[in-house]
């Protein structure tokens, strides 16, 4: 969220206890920050009659290490296997995703691979079809089943599961829509590219994720009245993102305001301000947290 825009409560952020902890201990310098791997998420967006546009989430088990109970989108870790290997590819080349994306070609392809591979294997939705212009109908058979359950195992690489299937990816049916970095403080961390896009018709979702407990498609100004009043809990990026399409009436509307999107990383900051540790992410002010050295938890 811009600087200027209203801030908000932080009613249902997710705040982990042991934050407080590893963020003195990066800023007294014992704790070194891991690598981010990269990571691509997708709100997946379906047209309501008159009501604007729903956005499938599911909600993390709490059983979960990270952000357990949280609700979320489908995504997850890119496959470096998706780099190397040629899959049709309809839409925008790889180098005009590598222009969008701030990366090399190869690093492209990887990212939007794993954004149409997370779509399918934690909802069950495919974006893409057997040529340029089409998308594929139905997912649902147990033959599909056995291919996103092997891209679950990674036992099959998304680009030979494209191959196998002669399969184009559609790549015009993703816009690029923002991209948050995990704090350096956390020991499992993420360079995440957030996507939208459009539930293509035919297609439905389905929970296929061994991570989630539950899935909704919910309006994201009802998704984000549910954070302010504390009910929904959610994580800086995914409320934040939420907020963001709010405006639009329509998924088409959405997808046509994602080239003009900032793609700048947001990255939290952690500072020593006389007693009290400050959590902050830049340009978003309703997330900073206040934590008292001599004190557990915090306040917004």
């Amino acid at each position: 969220m811009p600087n200027g825009q209203q801030q908000h409560p932080a009613g249902g952020q997710w705040y982990p206890p042991e934050w407080p902890d590893r963020i003195r201990a990066l800023a007294d310098g014992s704790l070194t920050p891991v690598q981010p791997r990269l990571a691509a998420t997708v709100m997946l967006l379906r047209d309501t009659p008159g009501g604007g546009p729903v956005v499938h989430m599911l909600r993390r088990r709490a059983s979960m290490a990270f952000a357990g109970g949280a609700y979320a989108y489908p995504g997850g870790g890119v496959d470096p296997r998706d780099e190397e290997h040629h899959v049709g590819w309809a839409g925008p080349s790889q180098a005009d995703w590598a222009a969008r994306l701030g990366t090399d070609p190869r690093t492209a392809q990887a990212i939007v691979c794993g954004a149409v591979r997370e779509t399918f294997e934690e909802a069950g939705v495919l974006l893409a079809g057997p040529a340029p212009d089409t998308v594929v109908g139905d997912t649902t058979g147990d033959d599909w089943e056995a291919d996103r359950q092997a891209l679950v195992a990674r036992e099959l690489s998304f680009a030979d599961f494209l191959d196998r299937r002669c399969l184009w990816l559609r790549s015009d049916l993703l816009g690029a829509w923002a991209r948050w970095i995990t704090p350096e403080f956390e020991p499992r961390r993420y360079d995440t590219w957030f996507f939208v896009a459009a539930l293509p018709e035919g297609q439905r979702t389905r929970n296929a994720s061994t991570e989630a407990d539950r899935t909704v498609w919910i309006r994201p100004a009802d998704a984000a009245d549910g954070y302010d009043k504390g009910e929904l809990l959610m994580m800086p990026p995914t409320i934040s993102t939420l907020r963001s399409l709010e405006p639009y009436g329509s998924a088409a509307d959405a997808l046509a305001a994602a080239a003009a999107q900032d793609l700048a990383p947001v990255l939290a900051q952690a500072a020593l301000e006389g007693g009290e540790v400050v959590l902050s992410w830049p340009g978003h002010d309703e997330f900073t947290k206040r934590v008292g050295l001599d004190r557990p938890g915090g306040s917004a």
